[in-house]
């Protein structure tokens, strides 16, 4: 009898060598865990290559994600398409809203990752770069925690927030990512001990995130993450224990972390402090406030919305309504939560855009195999948390991680592995 056995990691990796292209996505899936100018750089490349492909390409590849039979693309491209042309109608000066295209521009990352990428092995060369960087981020946190230098640390609170090359509320995010792919991928791990060396940096990932960082969304991504990655370890029937699982999580770590407490009162503190005085000094006093001025801004527009760009306006004009002498906040500013913000610049039809894309890479994720479904869609629940506190997708560096990771995720589980997909052996 002959059983099929799948190409293992270390045969996929072995089949090619690495090419120019692979190069500039491996720097690209890096880069994500570095600084804004080493992804600026890796961006342009990729776009680049992106470019290359699409004029020199004369026939489509056998290989490579099927983009044209994915949710994913026809959701970012009218998305995308939607933000274009919100211009005809946008209050914003010219140059905010050109200036928040190019932000949005960045869901075209999503794209370009797939296209790029042929198959499976170049996905798992592009999967380890992007592992290592994010392991040396981790690493190099967890020594400044101690007073150990680290020259390459850039970040402006490295030496307060234990930061390495973004500020703590990014880090945060991307660390509790991070453990969650190495949870789910271990099994792609080369080595005999490969497994065992995932499970560990996961660990030490969340280690980071709870008991040395201090930013609140990377500690309630990583206990949705944590939560999310129980229900799928339990039976079925047992799996309704996932609704009040956070509660859980977020009890313990509030009497066994010392930072997660501080924090966790200090939103409370912050919290009452706005009810009581409508004090919108603290971060999230100055949350509260620019989600009520939000949501005012759908209700009076919510078949078409403001159009790109428009949230500055748009909240000084009702701050003036109440107060003529408001003084104007910066024309760059965001809601600091990114379904509002859509709702603000395209209305209650951006609110359901965004849904579609979260959704449809969801929907393309159920073609895969297991553990890479479950990473995708661990990446997927970490950017819809994230996007309730944060305007994730709009800002730099962040966005850029959570567009490049799901388009390499969703290359990944979509390829094939190079060369031929089964081996046989007689059993």
């Amino acid at each position: 009898m002959r059983a099929p056995l799948w190409a293992t990691p270390t045969t996929i990796l072995r089949t090619k060598t690495i090419n120019f292209r692979l190069a500039i996505i491996c720097l690209a899936a890096a880069s994500v865990g570095l600084s804004i100018a080493i992804i600026s750089i890796a961006k342009l490349l990729l776009l680049c290559s992106a470019l290359a492909l699409l004029i020199f390409s004369r026939t489509p590849s056998e290989n490579g994600a099927p983009l044209a039979k994915t949710w994913t693309m026809p959701a970012v491209i009218v998305a995308l398409l939607a933000f274009v042309l919100s211009l005809l109608w946008t209050v914003a000066p010219q140059e905010v809203a050109l200036a928040s295209i190019a932000k949005y521009g960045k869901l075209i990352l999503v794209l370009v990752m797939m296209a790029l990428i042929r198959d499976r092995r170049e996905a798992m060369y592009a999967l380890g770069a992007f592992a290592i960087a994010q392991l040396v981020t981790v690493l190099s946190s967890w020594l400044l925690f101690v007073g150990a230098p680290i020259p390459w640390a850039s970040s402006r609170t490295s030496l307060t927030h234990y930061t390495v090359f973004s500020g703590y509320l990014d880090q945060g995010i991307m660390s509790a990512v991070f453990a969650a792919l190495c949870w789910h991928l271990r099994g792609l791990t080369p080595g005999r001990f490969g497994p065992q060396i995932a499970v560990t940096a996961a660990l030490v990932s969340l280690a980071n995130v709870f008991f040395v960082l201090v930013g609140r969304s990377g500690q309630l991504v990583g206990v949705a993450l944590i939560s999310l990655a129980i229900m799928w370890q339990l039976p079925r029937k047992y799996r309704i224990v996932v609704a009040v699982l956070p509660f859980l999580l977020v009890v313990a770590l509030f009497f066994s972390s010392p930072t997660m407490r501080e924090r966790l009162t200090l939103l409370k503190t912050e919290v009452q402090a706005y009810s009581a005085t409508q004090n919108s000094t603290t971060s999230s006093g100055v949350r509260i406030a620019f989600w009520q001025a939000a949501v005012q801004v759908v209700a009076q527009k919510p078949l078409i919305g403001a159009g790109v760009g428009s949230w500055s306006t748009e909240y000084d004009r009702l701050e003036r309504a109440k107060n003529p002498k408001h003084q104007a906040i910066n024309p760059g500013s965001n809601p600091h939560q990114e379904y509002l913000y859509w709702g603000v610049q395209l209305g209650i039809p951006g609110l359901l855009l965004f849904a579609a894309f979260l959704l449809s890479v969801l929907r393309d994720s159920t073609r895969m195999e297991v553990p890479y479904a479950r990473a995708a869609q661990s990446a997927v629940l970490a950017l819809a948390v994230a996007c309730l506190f944060n305007s994730t997708l709009y800002d730099g560096l962040i966005g850029d991680f959570f567009c490049i990771l799901i388009g390499l995720l969703l290359a990944l589980g979509l390829t094939k592995p190079a060369g031929p997909p089964t081996l046989e052996r007689v059993t």
